[in-house]
């Protein structure tokens, strides 16, 4: 019997793979990370997209309009001074995805930094960690409030001051795994072999933080939004000019047991912006955990 050749026998490397295929086994493999893309996905594409979805400008007083039920031309009607409230919650995402990524960002790097140094570099853990528990033992609404009463509001602020509220958890995790790697066979190896301490760090050290680093950013995420609503709300966050869900809701609080309507659709927009960064990490966790999964 006549074999076939060698050339038929091997796989063909450049034969096409079945990318939609493997695409679609790995969403079926993890529904709550893709169900929390999709969410996630659909409020940045409401929020790039608010100046061509949004029907009214959503600054535009009309007083002869104010408090009118949702209707065809109002979908989620209008606030007590007349402004169309849907329009007003379209461009409130853009706001609350910014101060969310924006914090998410920042109080990941710099909590990167400080637990890189303190859990690696032992004398600077004792200084680094004192302060990050001195902040953590304020809870972080409270020293955002504080922050904020002593500069003017603006988003920027908004973003600083939820930022140096959240530092102090990225820090201590990052701290807890530079700990646990510090005594690997892998990094003695290296301080024996005299390789400099930066090397180590960057080389054998951070690659081990990003995944847990990756999945504290989404809840970091999550929270800041909560968070900016809240300062919204009471008065300390953007300034009321600047249409958010926190000022959304804090203009329609007088007016809740008889116009619901003005709170409930911004809440519900948070509700699920939240519930979509909040699946995406658990999904995340799932996703790059070792012990449960592996990605192909």
């Amino acid at each position: 019997m006549q074999s076939k050749p060698v050339a038929e026998q091997l796989p063909d490397l450049f034969a096409p793979r079945p990318i939609a295929k493997g695409f679609v086994a790995y969403c079926l493999r993890h529904p709550t990370l893709s169900f929390g893309a999709l969410l996630l996905i659909l409020m940045l594409v409401l929020a790039v997209f608010a100046p061509w979805l949004g029907t009214i400008d959503p600054t535009e007083l009309a007083p002869i309009k104010r408090t009118r039920e949702p209707s065809a031309e109002h979908w989620f009607g209008t606030d007590a001074v007349g402004r169309d409230i849907y329009s007003r919650v379209l461009y409130g995402a853009r706001v609350s995805l910014l101060v969310g990524f924006s914090v998410a960002v920042l109080a990941s790097l710099a909590g990167l930094i400080i637990g890189l140094l303190s859990g690696f570099l032992r004398k600077l853990d004792g200084i680094l960690m004192r302060v990050m528990d001195g902040m953590m033992s304020i809870p972080p609404i409270l020293l955002a409030i504080a922050l904020m009463a002593l500069t003017r509001a603006s988003v920027e602020n908004v973003i600083m001051a939820i930022t140096l509220a959240e530092i102090p958890r990225v820090s201590r995790l990052v701290r807890g795994v530079v700990l646990s790697l510090r005594e690997q066979p892998y990094v003695d190896a290296a301080v024996a072999a005299g390789t400099p301490t930066l090397s180590i760090i960057v080389k054998h050290i951070l690659p081990n933080t990003l995944a847990p680093l990756t999945v504290q950013a989404t809840y970091i995420c999550a929270s800041a939004m909560i968070t900016e609503s809240i300062l919204s709300f009471i008065g300390a966050g953007t300034p009321p000019i600047i249409p958010s869900w926190g000022n959304i809701m804090a203009d329609g609080r007088t007016l809740f047991q008889v116009k619901a309507y003005i709170i409930f659709f911004p809440a519900v927009f948070l509700s699920i912006t939240v519930l979509a960064v909040n699946l995406l990490g658990d999904g995340l966790r799932d996703a790059l955990d070792p012990r449960k999964a592996k990605l192909t």
